[in-house]
Parts: C-alpha cells; sequence; structure tokens
C-alpha cells in the first residue's frame, strides 16, 4: 500500500495542519510506503515572496520531523525536485473539464470571500492529481476540505485510463472523522487564510495570547450552559487534552461554575503540554540542518525515480513516446 501526502509551505504550521494532515499522515507511515511532500508549487498560487518560500519550506521540513516523521520510514521531499509532476499536470489538464474544477471549494470559497484568485488556484486540483498520481498511491490521507480534490483525482484518473489504456491507479481518500476539520479562533475553520490559526510552534506568550483572547457569551460563570459540546475552547480542548480531562471540563461548564477566563487558562495549558516533546526535538533539528537537508535530498531521490517511472508510462499511453 503506498501513501501519499503533501502539505504547503504557505505560512506558519498550526493545529488545523497537525490534527487534519500531519497526525494522521505520520500514524500511516508505518502501514505502507509513504510518500511525503512539501508543497512548494502550490504555495506559489497565494504566497509571492520567495525568501519566504525558502524559510517556510524549511520551518515545514522541521515542523513534521519534529512532530514525528520518520525518514526511514517515509520517503520525505519538496515536491519542486521532482519536476516530473508539473509535465504530468499538463498531460492531466488536456483530460479535465472547466466544469469539474469551477465546482472546487478551493476555488469557490476564495473567490467568494474576496480573495485575490488566479490560474494556479483554478487548477490547483489538476497539480494535485498529478501529485497524488505519478506516485501510484492508493491511499490519500486528507482532511474533510480535501476529500473533494481526491475524488477530482479519481474522475481525471479514470478519464485518462478510459481514454489512453489502463495507466493510473486509482486513489482512495481516507479521513479521521473526529478532526477533519479543526475550529479556528474565530469558530470558522482554521485557516491561515483567514487569520484565526494556533501555531504549532509558536511563542508561548503571543498563543498564550491567542487563546485568552477567544471570544465567549457573556452569560455568567454560574450560569449552566447546555450547549457546553458546542463551545469553542472545549472543542479545541478535547484535540490536546486526554479525553477525559476535556470531558471534564465540558461537563463543569455545561453545569455552571466554571468561568471562561479558568477554562481558557487549562487549553493554553493541555496546548502546550501537547507539543512539549516536539518543541524539544524542533530545535535539535534545526541546530543540525545538514541532516535536515540530506532527508530531503534523499527523498527526492527515492521520488523521482518512481515519478519518471509512471510519467514515462503516461507518455507512452498517449502517444507522446
Amino acid at each position: 500500500m503506498r501513501i501519499l501526502s503533501g502539505i504547503q509551505p504557505s505560512g506558519t504550521l498550526h493545529l488545523g495542519n497537525y490534527f487534519g494532515m500531519m497526525q494522521p499522515a505520520i500514524a500511516l507511515q508505518e502501514k505502507g510506503e509513504a510518500f511525503y511532500f512539501i508543497a512548494d508549487y502550490h504555495s506559489m498560487t497565494s504566497l509571492f515572496d520567495a525568501a519566504q518560500r525558502r524559510k517556510n519550506s524549511l520551518d515545514v521540513a522541521l515542523d513534521f520531523l519534529a512532530c514525528g516523521l520518520d525518514p526511514k520510514q517515509a520517503v520525505f521531499f519538496r515536491q519542486s525536485d521532482v519536476p516530473e509532476v508539473t509535465e504530468l499536470a499538463w498531460i492531466l489538464s488536456t483530460l479535465t473539464p472547466m466544469s469539474l474544477l469551477e465546482k472546487c471549494h478551493s476555488f469557490k470559497d476564495k473567490s467568494a470571500k474576496g480573495l485575490p484568485v488566479n490560474h494556479g488556484l483554478f487548477a490547483y486540483p489538476v497539480l494535485m492529481a498529478a501529485d497524488i498520481l505519478i506516485y501510484d498511491s492508493n491511499i490519500v490521507p486528507v482532511g474533510q476540505d480535501q476529500k473533494q480534490h481526491v475524488e477530482v483525482t479519481r474522475d481525471i484518473a479514470i478519464k485518462f485510463n478510459e481514454a489512453y489504456g489502463e495507466t493510473f491507479v486509482i486513489p482512495e481518500p481516507q479521513i479521521r472523522g473526529e478532526t477533519a476539520k479543526v475550529p479556528g479562533l474565530d469558530g470558522e475553520k482554521m485557516s491561515k487564510s483567514y487569520g484565526n490559526t494556533l501555531e504549532i510552534f509558536g511563542e508561548e506568550k503571543a498563543l498564550r495570547k491567542k487563546v485568552m483572547g477567544i471570544k465567549m457569551d457573556s452569560r455568567t460563570p454560574d450560569e449552566p450552559k447546555p450547549d457546553a459540546d458546542q463551545n469553542l475552547a472545549i472543542q479545541l480542548l478535547s484535540l490536546v487534552a486526554p479525553a477525559e480531562t476535556a470531558k471534564d471540563f465540558e461537563n463543569r461548564l455545561r453545569a455552571g461554575g466554571l468561568g471562561y477566563g479558568d477554562l481558557k487558562k487549562g487549553l493554553f495549558e493541555h496546548y502546550w503540554n501537547h507539543f512539549a516533546e516536539a518543541r524539544k526535538k524542533r530545535a535539535e533539528l534545526a541546530a543540525n540542518l545538514d541532516y535536515v537537508n540530506s532527508v530531503l535530498a534523499a527523498g527526492a531521490t527515492k521520488a523521482r525515480t518512481l515519478a519518471q517511472t509512471v510519467l514515462k508510462r503516461a507518455r507512452k499511453a498517449s502517444g507522446l513516446e
């Protein structure tokens, strides 16, 4: 079983990235042949600072390795170190209906919110399809918001196979329902685009300020809150605290007697402790960048060898060779 997933270096990684993609990907690295990449091509749809992209790409490598990615078990690399993926994206685009891309959430949501839209954002699902198909991927662990793109990949692969003969493996999405959508600090989906994130490795003082600044309603501490499970702090706490601890906070809030300030203090404490070991490991990795770069280089070599094989298959099938 080959597993494929990628993450954009478009900004500082946050809880949504961790629980939506990183944690499930790390858990899967022991269950198959894992290919995980830093999606620097994809970041070009929203990030236009070259130096920042380089920094972000390195930060993603540090973050992922610190959180538990094992280069002995997973192939870890930068997307742009495998340029074959862009050629495959063009080949796939010739079979991709415009109507299919117009329905994709990444384009619809950002354009509806008035955010800048470019061709790269519109064609994002085709490049994602190339990312998946070029490694003969079987399983793609994704957040709920990315499930549609895996379905688009399946549609494109099927159309190619029907047009040119059996060429691509048809992938399956794998989604962790309980953490598929991580709420942001404003209650919307956590996203760098919306500025509502809680970073994995941010500065303690700044993160504490963010948590303590989460807006609550005007009910007093003594008032029972029957909707406690809908409270934003409770939802975030359930991700970073032991299940029994999170449930205790929820029950206390529901019964009345727990103030919002104390709830948010508890959230920050458990959030900070949750990533304590990862912070220590990240500091060690940051002091040994030669090792980090060697991991990425070795991963790119392995990934490119496979990508060249699959691309050659697609070129031959479609009459380019």
